[in-house]
């Protein structure tokens, strides 16, 4: 790997890096842009791009199975919503609707590729995300509030063994609820992972259009799990299982109430199954993820996590203690991001590798 690798300047206003997948195999990283995404070698030669999304596309996971790259992409008429669309230049007027995406990456050979005409995308849409987001929870004095356990939509996705399930077992995709940061509610201190058996979805997959958008996905999931760690600012920015450490890292932006550690980095122990019990700050039971035991041990609240501050727009996990690890940064050009190679370290979560 050449290190660092330059993805290039391709966002506008706030459409930032989200996520980046790596197939090391065949040589290639991708980079997920908000309303597109890039592909590059790993020396950093730029190979073409998928554009024409109005959503927002968030982190990306390269599935080892099918050899595509999936992504999280939300519709909502929210404030990233409505900055996305300015950010383009559009009046339009979506309804909101979250989908994962399948980008069939191996037909990426040229630049500006659109992601609804050319065959590249399909999509499968996820019922359960948009019943919380349109839900409704109770704020620490009872009031009725918008989105259930503060659902803001989806952004991590993985995949990776279900929790206390050997290694090597069967694989399912994760994904990660946004999670709106409201200090007033107590209702939202969870991360919300939904798991998914993609091997049926081919009954479901379906091109996207975005003047009129399809609702073919799943009744339900097949798990719905919690891992409290306290409200963060939107919940798992990018999701990662890593095999190394047998956990779901979970990169985050820090959240904003005091009584928690706020640590910038998580990490669900994917070898403890999950135990059903009551949800701190819900009147209900759900399935309940142990954090892994590791970092550092808040002594008031009991959860462990680690202060490193990159991550949270692009994490993928090697396998064998390496990491690529992005960091964005702001030019006069526009966006853009700079991935470093980082190994293991159970203090410090990850340090530059040599």
């Amino acid at each position: 790997m050449k290190q660092p690798i330059f993805t290039g300047t391709w966002g506008r206003g706030t459409c930032h890096i989200q996520g980046i997948a790596v197939d090391e195999e065949k040589g290639y990283i991708y980079y997920s842009f908000t309303t597109k995404l890039i592909k590059s070698t790993l020396d950093g030669e730029i190979v073409g791009s998928v554009d024409g999304l109005m959503g927002h596309l968030g982190c990306i996971a390269y599935n080892r199975q099918d050899g595509r790259v999936y992504g999280s992409l939300e519709y909502k008429n929210d404030v990233i919503g409505k900055n996305i669309l300015s950010s383009l230049g559009s009046s339009s007027q979506l309804e909101d609707a979250f989908y994962i995406v399948m980008f069939d990456v191996d037909k990426i050979d040229r630049m500006d590729m659109d992601a609804e005409k050319d065959g590249i995308m399909t999509s499968v849409y996820l019922r359960e995300v948009v019943e919380d987001y349109n839900g409704t929870g109770l704020d620490r004095q009872g009031n009725v509030v918008p989105h259930r356990y503060g659902c803001s939509g989806i952004d991590g996705t993985t995949f990776g063994p279900m929790f206390g399930a050997p290694a090597d077992s069967k694989q399912y995709l994760f994904v990660c609820y946004g999670v709106y940061s409201d200090i007033n509610r107590d209702d939202n201190d969870h991360q919300v992972i939904l798991c998914y058996d993609t091997e049926d979805w081919a009954k479901y997959e379906s091109p996207l259009s975005q003047e009129a958008m399809h609702k073919n996905g799943p009744e339900k999931p097949t798990e719905k799990l919690f891992v409290f760690t306290g409200n963060t600012n939107w919940g798992v920015q990018n999701l990662e299982y890593d095999p190394y450490q047998r956990a779901y890292l979970m990169a985050v932006y820090y959240g904003k109430k005091e009584k928690y550690p706020n640590y910038h980095l998580y990490a669900a122990d994917a070898q403890v199954a999950p135990v059903v019990q009551k949800l701190q700050g819900l009147n209900e039971e759900g399935k309940v993820v142990q954090l892994l035991q590791a970092g550092s041990r808040d002594p008031k609240t009991g959860i462990c996590g680690w202060r490193f501050p990159h991550g949270a727009t692009g994490l993928a996990a090697c396998g064998d203690g390496r990491y690529y690890i992005s960091e964005n940064h702001m030019t006069r050009s526009g966006q853009c991001g700079i991935i470093y190679q980082y190994v293991w370290d159970d203090k410090e979560a990850f340090v530059l590798a040599d």
